[in-house]
């Protein structure tokens, strides 16, 4: 079973979604790929621990403050390519940004090549928007490219952390 639980943020509103334990969702009202990730009905529920974390989190967050990703336990679904790409995401800091191609060469290994496409699918199904930062990703000419909350959202929290630097 999966629960949600709602938060208004100054982007606007977003839906929680978790197993009862851990963060498996984290969406825009009306992006793109909304609760992609989640097979089953979710049930509303506001009184997991994991939602006042991420309630806290997400706070801090838009008062200027820099929390971890790994305050909260995260357990977004999808491929094992995903969850690698995922986590490359995590370790972007804030007011940086990498394009596909740097997180292509980052998963690729001697014998693989990776594409910039193949990452750009992995970063835009990103279910857990903001915490895991798949806005700090751009395209290799620098244009801000592909956000599934929309690219005048994507600009804001780019700009917005450069200036909580």
């Amino acid at each position: 079973m999966y629960y949600k639980s709602y938060y208004t943020s100054p982007i606007g509103n977003m839906t929680l979604c978790s197993d009862g334990n851990s963060l498996c969702g984290l969406w825009l009202e009306n992006q793109k790929y909304y609760g992609g990730t989640i097979k089953e009905d979710m049930v509303e529920c506001n009184k997991l621990s994991v939602f006042d974390q991420t309630k806290s989190w997400l706070d801090r967050y838009f008062a200027g403050k820099k929390p971890e990703y790994s305050e909260i336990s995260l357990t977004p679904q999808g491929s094992e390519f995903r969850q690698k790409v995922w986590k490359i995401l995590c370790q972007i800091p804030y007011g940086e940004v990498r394009t596909y191609g740097d997180i292509a060469i980052e998963m690729s290994s001697c014998k693989t090549k990776m594409s910039a496409q193949a990452i750009g699918g992995a970063v835009g199904h990103n279910p857990i928007l903001i915490i895991i930062p798949c806005h700090r990703v751009i395209g290799s000419d620098g244009s801000l490219c592909g956000y599934a909350g929309g690219l005048e959202i994507k600009k804001h929290l780019l700009e917005f952390e450069k200036e909580i630097l």
